[in-house]
């Protein structure tokens, strides 16, 4: 059995709906962006601080949190993780660092 980033982001998008104080993550929806913001914040500075030490599970699970608190964060602001992949895709159809280097003139 896989699990997918799409599995996830479908989670996270039903239990938006749940009843109040029945998941953490309906409680971040409650709780709204910019504390949802501010904990994808703590998540990526815990994934950094995992990343300089020589835990893997350590950064797997950092990783992990940071990745969920992303999701919960682009469905509050209501973009869909498909965007999110289609834009990437678009940017691997250079090398990156031409990639870069149109952002910088767009």
């Amino acid at each position: 059995m896989s699990f997918t980033l799409d599995d996830l982001a479908e989670i996270i998008r039903s239990r938006r709906a749940a009843a109040s104080g029945a998941s953490y993550t309906k409680k971040l929806f409650d709780d709204g962006p910019p504390l949802i913001a501010k904990k994808l914040g703590e998540e990526a500075v815990e994934t950094v601080i995992a990343a300089l030490g020589d835990d893997r599970d350590a950064l797997t699970r950092e990783a992990a949190d940071l990745v969920y608190h992303l999701l919960v964060l682009l469905e509050a602001k209501g973009v869909m993780l498909a965007d999110v992949l289609a834009e990437l895709h678009r940017r691997t159809a250079q090398s990156g660092l031409a990639e870069k280097a149109s952002r910088r003139t767009s």
